[in-house]
């Protein structure tokens, strides 16, 4: 090949209404992610834990950063949360929320199994964002989980059959 091959070629045009790429995405619309590890003891309780800035308990997870993965967002927030360095396991769960006030985006949540875990007594909390954890019977941590207690059923389910679920909140 040769340098004058670019000369065989005719211009790209663009069709009319054509719009840059730089434009086109920054008019896409856009989402919070959120991961989180369905961890159980092996008596099969739900392991939740009770963040300090809301009034109902969470599993283990949270907020992912810019351009984190779900399932690396998950073994971070873990780790900084219940101080524990899990393996993150298969995907059990996605939820699609949409805005609601104050969170001005929808929502995507990623629930991943976080196994089994034998020695409670490893659990570290990070004190300036979690004030206590819990292992609770599978209803009991539905009660406590609130408004998104509605996504433990589906985890759960998905776990033992192995085939994760989807639900729209919308």
């Amino acid at each position: 090949m040769t340098d004058d091959v670019e000369e065989d070629h005719p211009p790209v045009t663009r069709p009319a209404g054509f719009v840059e790429p730089e434009i086109y995405y920054a008019g896409l619309a856009t989402v919070y992610v959120v991961a989180g590890a369905l961890i159980t003891d092996p008596a099969g309780r739900v392991l939740l834990v009770k963040p300090n800035y809301l009034d109902h308990w969470l599993l283990p997870g949270g907020t992912a950063d810019e351009g984190e993965p779900p399932e690396v967002t998950c073994a971070r927030e873990v780790k900084e949360e219940i101080g524990l360095d899990l393996p993150v396991g298969p995907l059990l769960f996605v939820g699609w929320g949409p805005a609601r006030a104050p969170r001005p985006r929808p929502m995507l949540t990623f629930i991943f199994d976080g196994g089994d875990l034998d020695r409670p007594e490893r659990i570290r909390l990070q004190e300036d964002e979690v004030d206590d954890h819990a292992f609770l019977p599978p209803d009991e941590a539905c009660r406590r989980l609130g408004p998104v207690g509605h996504r433990l059923a589906p985890a759960l389910r998905a776990r033992e059959t192995k085939i994760p679920r989807y639900l729209s909140e919308a």
